[in-house]
C-alpha cells in the first residue's frame, strides 16, 4: 500500500484572511503528522486571493517548525519564476533548519497569468530553459566542486531531494532522463496521466538520487461520514473550477445545495474533466475508488488535495482518509 501525503494550497475561504489560512495550514499539518501522512507539500501560486502559499519557502518553514517528523516541501516551486541560486539558498536554509525533512518539487509552469509573470520580472520564455535550470539547481545543492566560483550558502552539499512536477509528457521525460522522482498533477490535469507514467517508467535512468522510478500521483479526496455530505462539500471545488473558466478567481466559496444551478453544461463538462481524479464520499466509497485508481496507476505514493470550505470538515476528511488507508493496508 503506497503512502499518502498532503498537498496544500493554503486556501483562503470566503470571509477569512490569509492569516486564517496559514493558521489552518499549520493545524492541518500537525494533524496529518499524527495521522501518519508521509509528507506535506505546499504550492506556489501568485495573484490569487484564494491561495496564501505564494511565498512557498516561507510557509514551508512555518509548517516544518510546527511539526517534528513529517517531510515538508514544495509541490511545487515554479522554477521559471526564480534563479536556481535563490532556490538553492532558500531550500539549503530550510534543510539546515530541518535536516533530512525537506523536499524540493519543481515545475516549469508560471503558476500565474502572463501579466503577473511580468510583475515577477521573469521572461515569459524562461520555461524554455527549465531542464538547464534543474541541472544548475542540482549542482548548487550537490557537493562543492574544485574551483567552483559560486556556491549556495546554505545549500551546497545538502543534496536536498529534487522532484519533477508535471502534467504532460515533458516532465515525465525529463524526470526519467535525470533519474528523479516524478509527481503528476492529476488532481487538476489528468489527461496525460497514464501515458506520462508509462513514459517515465520506460525511460527512467538511475541516478545518484534514485535507483528506480518513483511516481507520485495527485488526487482530490473529499471524505465525510456520508456520500451526501461529501458531495455537498465537493461543490466548493466545483465552483472554483467553474470560476476559473469564467475568469472570476476568488476565495474558496462555501458549499451549495445544487451545483447544477451554478454551472452551465459546458462548464460542468470542463470542470468534471479536470476533476476526474477525485474521490468523493463516505469511507467505503472513497476506499473503493482509491483501490481501483492505485491498481490502475501503480502509484508509489498518493498526494491528496482537499479544497473544503470549513476547516473542521477538512480535518475530518483527512482523518477519514487516514482510517481508509489503514484499512487498505491491513487488507493488503
Amino acid at each position: 500500500m503506497p503512502p499518502f501525503s498532503v498537498l496544500d494550497l493554503a486556501p483562503v475561504p470566503e470571509g477569512s484572511t490569509p492569516s486564517d489560512a496559514l493558521r489552518n495550514t499549520l493545524d492541518l499539518a500537525q494533524h496529518a503528522e499524527a495521522w501518519g501522512y508521509n509528507r506535506y507539500w505546499l504550492a506556489e501560486h501568485h495573484n490569487m486571493v484564494g491561495i496564501a502559499s505564494a511565498a512557498t519557502s516561507v510557509v514551508i518553514a512555518h509548517v516544518a517548525g510546527g511539526t517534528k517528523t513529517m517531510r515538508i516541501g514544495s509541490g511545487g516551486i515554479m522554477l521559471p519564476n526564480h534563479s536556481p541560486l535563490v532556490i538553492a539558498e532558500q531550500f539549503g536554509t530550510l534543510d539546515a533548519l530541518f535536516p533530512g525533512r525537506i523536499d524540493l518539487g519543481v515545475g516549469r509552469a508560471p503558476g500565474t497569468d502572463q501579466r503577473t509573470l511580468r510583475a515577477l520580472r521573469r521572461d515569459p520564455s524562461a520555461a524554455d530553459t527549465f531542464p538547464q535550470d534543474v541541472l544548475e539547481l542540482q549542482a548548487l545543492l550537490g557537493p562543492v566542486q574544485p574551483d567552483q566560483a559560486i556556491q549556495a550558502v546554505p545549500g551546497a552539499g545538502s543534496n536536498v531531494p529534487v522532484w519533477i512536477l508535471g502534467s504532460s509528457l515533458f516532465g515525465a521525460q525529463l524526470a526519467a532522463m535525470l533519474g528523479l522522482p516524478y509527481a503528476f498533477a492529476s488532481h487538476f490535469a489528468p489527461g496525460a496521466l497514464m501515458q506520462a507514467l508509462q513514459v517515465y517508467r520506460e525511460r527512467f535512468q538511475p541516478s545518484a538520487q534514485l535507483d528506480r522510478p518513483y511516481a507520485m500521483v495527485g488526487v482530490n479526496v473529499i471524505a465525510a461520514d456520508t456520500d451526501e455530505e461529501a458531495r455537498h462539500l465537493f461543490t466548493s471545488a466545483q465552483q472554483s473550477f467553474t470560476n476559473l473558466f469564467r475568469g472570476a478567481r476568488g476565495k474558496l466559496q462555501p458549499p451549495i445545495d445544487n451545483i447544477e444551478s451554478y454551472w452551465l453544461p459546458h462548464e460542468k463538462a470542463q470542470a468534471m474533466n479536470m476533476l476526474s481524479c477525485s474521490f468523493v464520499g463516505s469511507r467505503e466509497t472513497v476506499r473503493d475508488g482509491l483501490e481501483g485508481f492505485i491498481a490502475q496507476t501503480g502509484a508509489d505514493e498518493v498526494m491528496v488535495a482537499a479544497a473544503i470550505y470549513d476547516h473542521s470538515k477538512r480535518l475530518r476528511s483527512y482523518e477519514i482518509l487516514s482510517e481508509v488507508r489503514e484499512g487498505m493496508s491491513k487488507a493488503a
